[in-house]
């Protein structure tokens, strides 16, 4: 009988009053998978089978350093404009492998896109010279070079992906929230968020409508004694097969 193996998907906020990088490597303890971020150097402190770079955030500062009214031809003939030639041409080779199993995928990124990378990183250093290093473009082509590993263990790892993009729209919605809200009122308040906040992407993570997961949980939880039973809980984790019955 063929077992299938189950994903599950999470998605955890935790408020902290700062950006130190202690932060994150606290929280990320034991943690031993693939960490995928942009290039802030905070997470640098934390140990991980692999930190892949986020191509997004590379290619936006491409985007940044485009001359303000030039035509799309005028802008394919600029650095940026080929640079992001370039970037796009590798997003849509591995759009085509997003569907395979993580080894296959892996294989055929080195088979497809290995090339083109180094090329890319080639080119770009043989433009460096070109760029003022204070401008948007020279700040474009030196925070490429300067994260070229990072960028590249996407290539080596096929679990990871070329862009964190899943978290970027998992925290979209509190931030825009956060800008109506003018965040919070106290690091409680903060930290009451962050626990809803979970709990709801969560939800929709893996399928289900957060409302009536929540009227779910505010239903049951209150007659569970998960002190004597913690296991309990396992029986409304978004993933359990009475919530994903009743919930969606």
């Amino acid at each position: 009988m063929a077992s299938m193996k189950v994903r599950w998907q999470i998605r955890i906020y935790e408020y902290h009053s700062g950006r130190s990088g202690s932060f994150a490597a606290d929280f990320l303890a034991g943690f031993h998978g693939i960490l995928q971020t942009d290039g802030y150097s905070g997470y640098e402190k934390i140990s991980c089978e692999a930190h892949a770079l986020c191509w997004v955030h590379a290619r936006r500062y491409f985007v940044e350093a485009i001359p303000p009214g030039l035509s799309k031809d005028e802008i394919a003939d600029t650095i940026s404009g080929q640079a992001l030639i370039r970037i796009n041409e590798l997003f849509a080779l591995d759009k085509e492998l997003a569907e395979l199993p993580v080894a296959e995928r892996q294989q055929e990124r080195l088979r497809l896109e290995k090339d083109k990378l180094e090329a890319l990183f080639v080119w770009l250093k043989t433009v460096q010279p070109e760029t003022a290093p204070k401008s948007a473009l020279g700040k474009a082509v030196n925070y490429v070079l300067n994260h070229q590993e990072g960028l590249s263990v996407y290539l080596l790892h096929g679990a990871a992906a070329m862009s964190n993009n899943i978290c970027e729209r998992a925290i979209r919605n509190f931030t825009i929230g956060r800008k109506n809200w003018l965040f919070s009122g106290s690091p409680k308040g903060a930290a009451a968020s962050a626990a809803a906040y979970s709990m709801i992407e969560t939800s929709k993570a893996n399928g289900l409508d957060p409302f009536k997961y929540l009227t779910y949980l505010f239903t049951k939880l209150p007659n569970m004694d998960f002190k004597i039973h913690p296991e309990f809980l396992d029986s409304v984790l978004p993933w359990a097969d009475e919530i994903q019955q009743n919930c969606k």
